[in-house]
C-alpha cells in the first residue's frame, strides 16, 4: 500500500510518501490511522487529532469506513479552505 502525505501532515511525519503492509485487521481508512499512529512519534503528532485530516483512497474522498486493498493508494492531507 502506498501512503502519501502533503501539507502539514508531511511535515509532522516527516517523509512525503511511504510503502506500508499492514497487518491483516487494519481494514479501513480509520484503521490505518491508529495503526500509522504507532510507527513512530511523528505519525503520532499527525494523526493526534484525526478529524482534521481528510483522506483519499485511489484518488477519491473516502471516509474513515472506507475499506482498503493492499494495493490502494491512500493520501493524507488537512482540509482545503477557500478565499
Amino acid at each position: 500500500m502506498q501512503v502519501l502525505y502533503f501539507a502539514w501532515v508531511r511535515q509532522k511525519v516527516g517523509v512525503a510518501e511511504e510503502r506500508v503492509s499492514p497487518p491483516p485487521e487494519v481494514a479501513d481508512v480509520a484503521g490505518l490511522v491508529r495503526w500509522l499512529s504507532g510507527r513512530s512519534a511523528g505519525h503520532a503528532a499527525a494523526f493526534e487529532n484525526a478529524g482534521a485530516i481528510r483522506a483519499a483512497v485511489n484518488q477519491e474522498f473516502a471516509a474513515p469506513d472506507r475499506r482498503l486493498s493492499p494495493g490502494d493508494e491512500v493520501a493524507f492531507f488537512p482540509p482545503v479552505t477557500g478565499g
